[in-house]
């Protein structure tokens, strides 16, 4: 055999050797758990409840949030430093890191997963880029009609490579069309109500709530009837009763839609209200341990989970959906701050930032079923929200 015959047999015998080294494995299964006091990510998969790896150098994770590209490979990491890090999980690398502003609050990626978009406190406005590259592709100062610069938060992905976001100080509700992406088409809504702290758009991407900070309601925009304008919804929910001080904000992306009714956080209060969905009133109120932070629905609606801002903090419940009674507490440790379902729901994830761990519970049984040590955790993001509006 001559020399030209051996070479080329041998180095594809070497090649095949390689390649038989290296696991190869999907993305379905697989998550980030954030690390906010040393600024890193575990990645992680759902199947056999282990750690793969960890990425450093993430900046200020104190307030992270997380958006998958569609293929489900690369989580897009929204530090609270203004910091935008595109990573790759199967290669468990930074691929870009961006300095994008100097506070922001989180982000939301386009319908068709092309554009990545960022909510800032510092400057304030908004910043899209493009998922790929991270290259700037549009600027969206938060200007209201004096000038003056607002902090955008509940920003989310709408249908129709749309974005909505809030203006807290302006009390505006913006919705950016980016069909064409270098140049955004602005509607604004305005006056709907005093400082929306917070936002989410329901599953379908039709509706999009704000909450409201500084009065007792929600504002309301029915995405398939702009003209209808912004809606007051739940207006004085608390009225004529007496106010708590407010320990923690609650998260409204985490509101728990059970397909007919709306299970959300009373700001300041010891309740999850319960909205119609048809009428958007409420219709039941359910009293819980302490203030919620979290009420999110385990996908198939029939469980509501929910925990709670200090000093109530070790504590979950788990709300009954038909009844509306709850059917378990639990304690897993001191400083939960974050709640995520596997993809269909047999268990749930929960970090206990004060304990250095992330509990892993069975939702049926309500037992214990791993956990994993991790330095203290905060959100908790799994790849199937690649494919679900608005997270």
């Amino acid at each position: 055999m001559s020399k030209l015959t051996v070479m080329p047999f041998f180095l594809l015998l070497m090649f095949l050797q390689g390649c038989a080294s290296i696991p190869l494995r999907g993305t379905g299964d697989l998550g980030v758990v954030i690390e906010r006091a040393v600024g890193s990510i575990q990645v992680v998969e759902t199947t056999g409840r282990t750690r793969l790896g960890k990425i450093d150098g993430l900046g200020d994770l104190s307030h992270a949030s997380v958006n998958y590209s569609r293929d489900e490979r690369y989580a897009y990491i929204f530090g609270r430093d203004g910091g935008l890090t595109k990573v790759d999980l199967l290669e468990m690398r930074i691929v870009k890191r961006v300095m994008q502003s100097g506070n922001s609050i989180g982000g939301a990626i386009s319908q068709d997963g092309k554009l990545v978009a960022v909510a800032n406190y510092t400057p304030g406005g908004v910043k899209v880029f493009d998922a790929v590259t991270l290259e700037l592709v549009a600027n969206i100062p938060a200007l209201d009609d004096n000038g003056k610069s607002s902090k955008v938060i509940g920003l989310v992905d709408a249908p129709g490579n749309r974005f909505v976001f809030s203006l807290f100080e302006a009390g505006e509700i913006w919705l950016a069309d980016l069909r064409v992406p270098t140049k955004p088409a602005l509607t604004k809504f305005k006056n709907v109500g005093k400082e929306p702290y917070d936002a989410m758009i329901t599953a379908d991407g039709r509706y999009y709530l704000a909450g409201l900070f500084g009065e007792d309601g929600l504002a309301l925009l029915d995405l398939w009837d702009l003209k209808a304008g912004v809606k007051r919804v739940l207006d004085g929910y608390g009225k004529g009763e007496q106010k708590l001080p407010v320990y923690k904000m609650p998260h409204l992306e985490g509101w728990a839609a059970t397909g007919n009714e709306l299970l959300v956080p009373a700001v300041g209060r010891h309740e999850v209200l319960v909205i119609d969905q048809g009428s958007w009133k409420e219709v039941g109120r359910i009293s819980v341990h302490g203030q919620p932070v979290f009420v999110v629905a385990r996908p198939d609606n029939r469980q509501v989970w929910v925990n709670y801002a200090f000093p109530h903090n070790e504590v979950v419940q788990v709300i009954d959906v038909p009844s509306r009674t709850i059917v378990k507490t639990l304690q897993p440790g001191k400083g939960v701050l974050h709640m995520e379902f596997t993809p269909r729901g047999e268990q749930i994830w929960i970090s206990v930032r004060d304990e250095d761990r992330v509990e892993i519970y069975d939702t049926e049984t309500f037992e214990k079923v791993s956990e994993l040590p991790v330095d203290k955790p905060s959100g908790i993001f799994f790849t199937p929200r690649a494919h679900r509006t608005g997270l």
